[in-house]
């Protein structure tokens, strides 16, 4: 629609855009059309976008994941350590109380491979356990320390494999 319009200056004509629904409508159109052509150009896209992050993501969880199995493997060779320690502290050469008294380094060892922690599979376990008694002998009243050793492969997809060697020591004084 166009209107003259006279002014001091002259006169010009002047374009003025109709207003109503079939305008906006009009509008709503191009904005549409000029939306397809955008998705159309960017299709597939959100598909490459998604794939790489779930690839960092997930990496990220399984690592997380895969250091919670260290840890609590951590915790399982020090809780071995303490429980072979209470072992052969009650275990000294005044021991007459247990069918096996007087336990030596071997007899830890199979102690520590028996005691069956959760998730923690004995066959597939890599464990020594050595026992020493610093003042030579085993009688009541001298120490015995006891140290663990567990080798855990950790395995983080896109992360080249790493072996921690958890190494847990405990000491106590023998009593019996």
């Amino acid at each position: 629609m166009t209107r003259a319009v006279a002014s001091s200056f002259g006169s010009a004509s002047v374009h003025v855009a109709p207003t109503g629904v079939a305008s906006w409508l009009r509008g709503v159109g191009h904005l549409a059309s000029r939306t397809r052509r955008t998705l159309r150009a960017e299709m597939g896209s959100s598909i490459v976008e998604f794939a790489l992050a779930s690839v960092i993501l997930f990496t990220l969880v399984f690592g997380v994941i895969a250091i919670c199995l260290a840890l609590y493997s951590y915790n399982v060779t020090a809780e071995a350590a303490r429980e072979a320690t209470r072992y052969a502290i009650v275990r000294g050469s005044a021991c007459n109380s247990f069918p096996d008294c007087k336990v030596t380094s071997d007899q830890i060892q199979t102690y520590v491979r028996g005691l069956g922690f959760p998730g923690i599979n004995p066959s597939s376990l890599t464990l020594t356990a050595t026992a020493s008694w610093p003042n030579g002998n085993n009688d009541p009243g001298n120490p015995v320390q006891v140290t663990v050793n567990y080798t855990f492969p950790l395995v983080i997809p896109f992360v080249p494999t790493r072996t921690l060697t958890m190494t847990s020591t405990s000491a106590m004084v023998i009593s019996q």
